[in-house]
């Protein structure tokens, strides 16, 4: 199995089952959000120092592996 795939769990009782990097209570929507408003993975490992740089790809890799399901995501232009 991909270690990377260890990285990332699921449990219902801790963040209300939301994927987490395994041991922590830090989700992968997290670290993504703080990707896309411009944090590096530096800053986020600075920020979060349980967290590793093999958590940072690990997220990625379970949020690309999540959108490569056969659903249509529209997207509508801002008004």
């Amino acid at each position: 199995m991909n270690v990377q795939k260890n990285l990332i769990t699921s449990d219902p009782a801790i963040m209300m089952g939301k994927p987490v990097v395994a041991g922590t209570r830090i989700t992968v929507e997290l670290i993504l959000e703080k990707l896309a408003a411009g944090e590096t993975p530096e800053q986020i490992l600075e920020a979060h120092p349980r967290l590793a740089s093999e958590a940072i790809q690990a997220a990625l890799a379970f949020a690309a592996e999540a959108l490569r399901a056969d659903v249509v995501y529209p997207i509508t232009e801002a008004a």
